[in-house]
C-alpha cells in the first residue's frame, strides 16, 4: 500500500527534472547562442586534452538535453548525457579545485546525482514521454 510520501513520487521526478532541465539549458545557452562562444568552448575543451569536438557535444547535450527535460522528452537519453557530461566535467575540471570554494565539484556532483535519480525514477507529472509512449 502506498504512503502518503510515495505518492508524491511523480511530483518529485516532474519537479527534478524541470529543474535540471531549466539549470542545463541555462548553462547550454551560454555557450550555444552567443556568436564565438560555442567555438571558443570547444576550443577550451580542447585544452583539457579532450578533442574539441567533445566541447560541441557537451554544449548541444546542455542546451538541447535541458530542453528535452524540461519537456519531459526522450528524458532517459537526456538524463543520461546531463549524468555522461557532468562526470566528465568533475573528473577533468572541478576535482582537482575540491568539493567547495571556487569551481568545485559541489555542483557538478549535484546535477550527477540528480541526473541518475531522474534516469532511475522516470519523468513523473507532464512528460511528453508519458504520451508518447504510455504503452510501454
Amino acid at each position: 500500500m502506498p504512503t502518503r510520501f510515495e505518492r508524491l513520487r511523480p511530483f518529485v521526478a516532474l519537479t527534478s527534472r524541470v529543474i535540471l532541465g531549466a539549470i542545463m539549458l541555462a548553462h547550454g545557452w551560454s555557450k550555444v547562442i552567443p556568436r564565438g562562444s560555442l567555438y571558443n568552448f570547444a576550443h577550451m575543451v580542447a585544452h583539457l586534452g579532450l578533442p574539441y569536438w567533445l566541447g560541441y557535444v557537451a554544449a548541444f547535450t546542455e542546451f538541447f538535453g535541458g530542453i528535452a527535460l524540461i519537456l519531459g522528452l526522450l528524458t532517459p537519453i537526456a538524463a543520461l548525457g546531463v549524468a555522461i557530461e557532468m562526470a566528465v566535467a568533475i573528473v577533468k575540471v572541478n576535482l582537482r579545485r575540491g568539493l567547495t570554494g571556487t569551481q568545485g565539484y559541489e555542483l557538478p556532483l549535484s546535477l550527477f546525482a540528480l541526473a541518475l535519480l531522474i534516469l532511475a525514477d522516470g519523468p513523473g507529472y507532464l512528460a511528453v514521454d508519458r504520451v508518447l509512449f504510455r504503452g510501454k
